[in-house]
């Protein structure tokens, strides 16, 4: 029996040193699998001011907005320098999955429905693969509801209607810094005047600097190129601030751009930021806005195990 217990004894002690010669040789091999690491918060919500930004609202979340575009500061304190007159639009957004996001929208401003889809082609990463931007393409139409001036000519829906396709194209340099670039194509398929072409390409360009853990610095710009419209539009141009509050975001900014809809803030922004009357008087067509989002989990994500 002394030699069966010695045997068993000898047994368990080389059973042992296998078995850390194993992990030994499995760490010398190096068996872990590379991980991805994706970049995130880029921006703190999928609008940068008018336009879209390269984040989408998560998977199962519903994201209410609100947004106001009230009237030129030079009102003065008259009309509460520009309080007194507001164009509102309150939407929906919702993450169908991880890459993809739609949303539908009304604004007061000629009634407007609009309604959209934007898939995130790539995502910013690295590790595994090394991804240096992200890049989404965004569908987008509009529809104007307002009653026609002229009743009684024939009018068409279709001349109603306007369409957005834009590629969004950014990186997240730092957790201070993002950038981004949106190539945009506006199609109207009825215009205000024979200067105006039915197609109008655009290039935008925004960025957002870290200013605490709560608050950011933003800007957009969104320029046009020459010989699409007529003399009496501008670029649209807008800067403001993210505050992050729990689970609302507020976006507060000054814009020269009354509209919220693509077709509207692209191609048919009509006052600069500072201009000069007939006496020589300067004067600005900066407005004061918001966007406020909420989001709300419609669909909890699964556990894992």
């Amino acid at each position: 029996m002394k030699k069966l217990y010695l045997l068993l004894l000898l047994s368990c002690g080389q059973l042992q040193l296998i078995a850390q010669d194993n992990d030994d040789l499995l760490s010398m091999l190096g068996t872990d699998e590379p991980t991805v690491d994706l970049a995130t918060a880029g921006f703190k919500t999928n609008r940068v001011v008018n336009g879209h930004s390269i984040e989408n609202t998560a998977k199962g979340v519903m994201d209410f907005k609100i947004s106001h575009r009230f009237s030129p500061l030079r009102g003065g304190a008259y009309d509460i320098f520009g309080l007194d007159g507001a164009t509102v639009r309150f939407g929906f957004d919702y993450g169908i999955t991880d890459r993809l996001m739609v949303g539908i929208g009304r604004s007061t401003k000629e009634k407007i429905f609009d309604g959209f889809a934007k898939y995130k082609i790539l995502r910013q990463q690295t590790g595994k693969r090394n991804i240096p931007v992200t890049m989404s393409l965004l569908m987008d139409t509009q529809i104007k509801t307002v009653k026609f001036s002229d009743p009684e000519r024939k009018n068409y829906f279709w001349h109603r209607a306007y369409f957005t396709q834009q590629l969004l194209i950014g990186r997240k340099f730092s957790d201070e810094f993002s950038l981004q670039i949106m190539p945009t194509l506006v199609h109207r398929n009825l215009t205000q005047n024979s200067e105006d072409k039915n197609d109008v390409i655009s290039l935008g360009a925004a960025g957002r600097i870290k200013l605490s853990k709560r608050v950011a610095f933003n800007a957009e710009y969104y320029y046009v190129l020459p010989n699409q419209l007529a003399n009496a539009y501008v670029n649209s141009l807008s800067i403001g601030f993210d505050i992050e509050t729990g689970g609302h975001v507020f976006q507060l900014h000054f814009t020269n751009s009354q509209d919220m809809t693509y077709k509207g803030f692209i191609t048919e922004t009509t006052e600069k930021w500072f201009f000069e009357d007939d006496n020589g008087n300067t004067l600005t067509g900066i407005r004061f806005g918001f966007n406020v989002s909420r989001v709300f989990t419609i669909v909890k994500p699964k556990p894992l195990y």
